[in-house]
């Protein structure tokens, strides 16, 4: 025992912080950079001075919206942490830093309502194969005990939860913690290294008690550890330590520290488990399958525009080094240069020559180059070690320039946002001529606005995304259309008589004729269908006509005035007419919606679901999920568009959804006259 962890890993670690929001992450990144002095103090996160509040967006809704970079130095060694946002809204940002990331740092509470927060973020880092330590923050403002605490958060991870420190309390207040592994006692300063002391004799017993769990835990993955506590022989702490570094390296458990991060309190233990315990560069080359050889290999993990300094691709260097005006292959057969090295420290930053293995840098100028490639000198390229298709969007708004001018100027800036965040999409819809964004939230989309008009200078308008409604008839009829003009040389002379009949849902529209005796000539009978399909580009209700059959039975010709354009105009005529005897209905689109929420909330998300005008299909666990369910249902996509702020709303912002069409069902009376004046249709 002692040699499974191979020693402490050396040489610059990349840590993300990731947690669910509002549990500290922000203060833990600044009491991190106060006590390896990057900054000269640590910032309260209220002040909107904090490193990750850089940009006006952050300070505005008092959260992170955007991973932020930056690069320290603790003991000798650099350490480059990202603090990754915590809303659902912005969890896409984490995916490709955590899967360059060597270590994650989960900053949790004892909070119960933030479980299911806790367990998403969990799941992903199973998902990546991150190991993670949790720290447990906060810890001086909680009632229940810790090991109450860690038995009410273990059902969010799939590993055990390995308590390393217990609080130390005088008179109820948390004063400090006990190390379980050292045996040691540590009285908190704020802002301030802790002082050593020893343990007091009334908390050794419960010291010793959360020790052997711990052992018994570490146990499980080692059979000398077994064998010494099973003959009651004390473990040699050099051996404790080495397994404790082997279960995190090989995510067998996930340690569980404590601490105070507003107060700067158990900070420096943080720091140091991760100095010893992370794994390096070299096990995240091997998680991510990165090729072997002597070629850099780059994995680019964020793109950000800045105003003056272009375009730049935050980066970890899986192997070789980058110096300034390297060239880089790219996944396309491309290559770029590299135009500026840079250190992150929030936005500053500062220049650099080169750039070695493991080091987590800025790279200037790489325009073609995107978030999550992998990037190296070998030529030809390489195999993409990332890759992750963003979560399917779940809301939308029309976007336009208050001034027609900025369109140009509005597309690109749109652009640019979608490079620094692909979790966003645009596109254009072609019934309604409108342009629009979808994301993952409302809070998601209103900072997407709040760039625009103020980063970009762009004023934009945006409003709720046109419902695809369509019409359809419920009746059959015949009618004759005519066009005739006469104006002196040739003439224009078109006569049709046309059935339009309705066809079942789904059907689409199907045109034949049955014309005998050349009384329309073959020439004609393709401009007849033109004309008809011409019209049910928008009916007698001002939509889309579907599920119509129309079939051309009779009509005549002049040898001379008819032509393409003149039986056009008499298909038309008689579309128009008929039409309006054929009983026309409003369709609208139904979707089959998938909601995944917590267990507890299900029976909110059943009651509301029949408010929106929805159909519950059933609902179950959520398979590989516990705690949370599926429910299947139906509903309008007039009644979908803000359905996830009612959905975060009743879980603590963890519920989502997604929804694919499912069929097309008739809409009448008060709510059809809505759907068609909101359209500016005529009822």
């Amino acid at each position: 025992m002692g040699t499974r962890a191979g020693g402490r890993r050396t040489g610059p670690k990349c840590i993300a912080i990731v947690g669910p929001f509002a549990s500290g992450k922000t203060t833990l990144l600044e009491a991190i950079l106060a006590r390896t002095g990057a900054i000269p103090r640590q910032n309260p996160v209220s002040s909107g001075n904090t490193v990750s509040d850089h940009s006006p967006e952050a300070r505005a809704h008092a959260m992170s919206v955007e991973a932020t970079f930056a690069t320290t130095e603790f003991m000798g060694e650099q350490i480059t942490f990202v603090d990754c946002p915590g809303s659902i809204e912005f969890s896409f940002e984490a995916e490709p830093v955590l899967a360059a990331c060597d270590l994650a740092v989960v900053v949790a509470e004892a909070d119960e309502k933030k479980i299911p927060a806790l367990q998403l973020i969990m799941r992903k880092l199973d998902d990546l194969g991150v190991p993670r330590i949790l720290f447990l923050n906060k810890v001086d403002k909680a009632i229940a005990g810790v090991r109450d605490t860690l038995k009410m958060l273990q059902p969010a991870s799939a590993v055990p939860l390995l308590l390393r420190q217990i609080p130390l309390r005088k008179d109820g207040v948390v004063i400090g913690s006990i190390d379980l592994a050292l045996e040691r006692a540590y009285i908190y300063r704020e802002y301030a290294e802790s002082e050593i002391a020893q343990i007091p004799g009334d908390d050794k017993a419960r010291e010793l008690e959360a020790r052997f769990s711990m052992l018994e835990t570490l146990a499980d993955h080692d059979d000398q550890l077994m064998e010494q506590l099973l003959e009651e022989i004390e473990p040699p702490k050099d051996a404790i330590f080495d397994d404790l570094a082997a279960d995190l390296r090989d995510g067998a458990v996930t340690p569980v520290l404590i601490g105070t991060a507003e107060k700067g309190n158990g900070v420096l233990r943080l720091l140091k488990a991760i100095r010893h315990d992370a794994p390096d560069i070299e096990a995240t080359r091997k998680r991510l399958g990165a090729p072997d050889g002597s070629a850099t290999v780059v994995q680019v993990m964020k793109t950000i525009h800045t105003p003056h300094g272009g375009k730049l691709s935050v980066s970890r260097i899986l192997s070789g080094q980058v110096v300034d005006g390297s060239e880089l292959w790219l996944p396309s057969g491309d290559t770029a240069k590299v135009s500026g090295i840079y250190r992150m420290l929030g936005k500053d930053q500062s220049k650099l020559t080169t750039a070695k293995a493991g080091d987590t840098v800025a790279l200037g100028k790489l325009d073609e180059v995107k978030t999550g490639q992998t990037l190296t000198s070998a030529k030809g390229g390489t195999k993409q070690l990332f890759d992750a298709e963003p979560p399917q969007p779940v809301f939308a708004f029309a976007l336009r320039p208050k001034e027609r001018k900025d369109e140009v100027k509005m597309s690109a800036a749109i652009q640019r946002l979608a490079e620094e965040d692909p979790s966003l999409s645009l596109r254009h819809n072609q019934d309604s001529a409108e342009t629009v964004l979808s994301g993952h939230g409302e809070m998601h989309l209103r900072v997407v606005r709040e760039r625009l008009e103020g980063k970009n200078q762009i004023p934009v308008e945006g409003h709720a995304p046109a419902v695809p409604y369509r019409e359809t008839i419920r009746k059959t009829a015949q009618q004759r259309g005519r066009h005739k003009k006469q104006s002196g040389g040739h003439g224009q002379f078109g006569d049709v008589v046309i059935e339009i009949k309705p066809l079942p849902r789904g059907s689409g529209f199907q045109f034949t004729d049955t014309i005998t005796g050349g009384v329309v000539p073959k020439t004609y009978i393709q401009s007849v269908e033109t004309g008809v399909r011409d019209y049910l580009k928008s009916g007698p209700l001002g939509f889309p006509v579907v599920d119509v059959a129309v079939n051309l039975s009779d009509g005549s010709y002049h040898a001379v005035d008819s032509s393409d354009m003149a039986f056009q105009m008499a298909a038309r005529l008689a579309m128009k007419e008929g039409m309006a005897a054929c009983s026309p209905v409003l369709l609208e689109p139904v979707m089959k919606v998938e909601i995944v929420t917590p267990s507890d909330a299900t029976s909110k998300i059943i009651a509301l679901i029949p408010q929106r005008r929805g159909q519950i299909l059933g609902y179950d666990a959520r398979p590989g999920w516990p705690g949370w369910d599926v429910v299947e249902a139906t509903m309008p996509q007039a009644e979908i568009g803000d359905l996830i702020i009612e959905l975060r709303s009743a879980t603590a912002g963890v519920a989502s959804y997604r929804a694919a069409f499912d069929h097309m069902a008739e809409l009448t009376g008060r709510l059809a006259d809505e759907a068609m004046n909101a359209s500016g249709k005529a009822a």
